[in-house]
C-alpha cells in the first residue's frame, strides 16, 4: 500500500494540532491580558490623553483605505474608552467573554485607526492578540462564565488553542530580531549610541551608558535576544533561563526608555510558553477568595477537537500566512526603507530609529 505523502503529512500536522492540554495557560493568559488593558486603558484616561489624541487635533492621518474612520469627539470618544475598559474587566472575569472580547477588538481597533502618528507596536500586537481572543476558548476555564453556568468548563483544550498564542508572539520576538540585522544596528550601534548617553543621569549604570562599547553590547544583545528567545521559551529545560532574559530584558527598556506599557505586555504575554502544570499551580495560588470559585469550575468530562474546527484553523491559518507576510513586504519596494519607510508599520521594527518633525503655516486673505 502506498502512502500519499502530502495527505499523511497533512495528517501529522492535525494530529499534533489537536494534542489535547491543560487549558489553564489560556485562562491565565485571559486574566492577565484583561488586567493589564483596563489598567492601561484607564492610565490613558488619567494622563489626558483622549483629549489630547482624538479630541482636540483639527486634522488626523487616517490609513489608506480608513478614510472614513474619524473620531467621535466629546462626549463619544470617552464613551468609546469606557467601553474599552468595561470590556477589558469582563474579559479579565470571563463574564460574557465572546461578547466582550469582540468589543474590545473593535474600540481598541478603532482607536488606533484613527490617526497613523499614534502608531505603535505593541498597540498592533494588541490588536492581534484581542483579535485571537475572539476564537479561542479562553473563557472555559476559571471564568464567571462557567461559575454562572453560560458555558461548560473544559479539561482540556487542543494545542492549537495554546499555540496559536505562542506563534504570534513568537513572530513578534523574531522579526524584531530580523529587523535589526542591518549595518546601521550591527555595526554602528544606531540609534543606539545617540540614546544611551542621554540618559547618563539614571543611578548606578549612567556612566557606563556614556560609552560606545555599551551601545554595541545592547545592540548585539538585543538583536541575539530577539531572535532566538521564543526558541528559548519553547524547551522545558531552557524555559527558566530565557524567562530570566525576558525579565531582564524588558524591564531594563523599561527603565532605560518611554515605551509605555510595551514592556509590560511582552513580560506577561511570555508566560503562554510555560506548561499547563505551571499555570494551574498558578491559578491555584490566587488566593483563598477564588477558591470556592475554583472548585466550582471542576474539570469537565468534555474537550475540545479539531472536529467542527476546520473553519476556524483555516482562519487562523490565514492570519498567520498574512502576519509572516506582512513583515516581509517592504522587499516590494525599492530605495532604503528607513527614508520611504513604505513597509515600515506593521512589520515589528522595534526602536530602530526615531523621527521628529513640525511645520508651521502662514495663510493671507486676499
Amino acid at each position: 500500500m502506498v502512502t500519499n505523502p502530502p495527505k499523511a503529512i497533512l495528517h501529522s500536522v492535525l494530529s499534533w494540532l489537536s494534542h489535547e492540554q491543560s487549558p489553564a495557560p489560556l485562562a491565565v493568559f485571559r486574566i492577565l491580558f484583561g488586567l493589564l488593558m483596563l489598567a492601561s486603558t484607564l492610565r490613558f484616561w488619567a494622563q489626558g490623553w483622549i483629549s489630547q489624541l482624538y479630541i482636540e487635533p483639527q486634522f488626523y492621518f487616517t490609513y489608506p483605505g480608513f478614510h472614513w474612520v474619524q473620531p467621535l469627539g466629546d462626549p463619544g470618544m470617552y464613551l468609546i474608552f469606557g467601553l474599552m475598559a468595561l470590556s477589558a474587566l469582563m474579559i479579565t472575569l470571563g463574564w460574557f467573554y465572546r461578547l466582550f472580547s469582540v468589543l474590545f477588538f473593535l474600540s481598541f481597533t478603532y482607536v488606533e485607526l484613527i490617526d497613523k502618528t499614534n502608531y505603535l507596536n505593541h498597540y498592533y500586537f494588541i490588536s492581534l492578540v484581542a483579535f485571537l481572543l475572539i476564537w479561542l476558548p479562553a473563557h472555559r476555564h476559571f471564568s464567571l462564565d462557567v461559575h454562572g453556568g453560560r458555558v461548560s468548563a473544559l479539561c482540556r483544550v487542543p494545542r492549537w488553542a495554546v499555540g496559536s498564542l505562542q506563534l504570534q508572539l513568537g513572530l513578534v520576538y523574531f522579526f524584531a530580531g530580523w529587523a535589526k540585522v542591518n549595518s546601521e544596528w550591527l555595526l554602528e550601534a544606531q540609534p543606539l549610541a545617540i540614546w544611551l548617553p542621554a540618559r547618563s543621569h539614571l543611578p548606578l549604570i549612567g556612566p557606563l551608558l556614556t560609552y560606545k562599547a555599551t551601545a554595541y553590547a545592547f545592540a548585539w544583545f538585543g538583536a541575539l535576544y530577539d531572535l532566538s528567545i521564543p526558541f528559548f521559551l519553547c524547551f522545558r529545560r531552557t524555559r527558566p533561563w530565557a524567562y530570566l532574559a525576558v525579565l531582564a530584558f524588558h524591564l531594563t527598556t523599561a527603565w532605560l526608555f518611554p515605551i509605555g506599557v510595551f514592556p509590560y505586555v511582552m513580560i506577561f504575554a511570555s508566560l503562554i510558553f510555560f506548561s499547563g502544570q505551571w499555570h494551574e499551580r498558578l491559578l491555584a495560588g490566587l488566593g483563598a477568595w477564588l477558591a470556592p470559585m475554583a472548585r466550582s469550575l471542576g474539570a469537565s468530562s468534555r474537550s475540545t477537537s479539531l472536529r467542527g474546527s476546520t473553519g476556524l484553523l483555516i482562519l487562523l491559518g490565514i492570519h498567520f500566512v498574512i502576519q509572516l507576510a506582512m513583515p516581509l513586504r517592504y522587499l516590494a519596494y525599492p530605495g532604503n526603507l528607513f527614508w520611504h519607510e513604505q513597509g515600515y508599520r506593521f512589520s515589528w521594527r522595534v526602536m530602530l530609529m526615531e523621527k521628529a518633525g513640525s511645520s508651521e503655516f502662514w495663510c493671507w486673505m486676499l
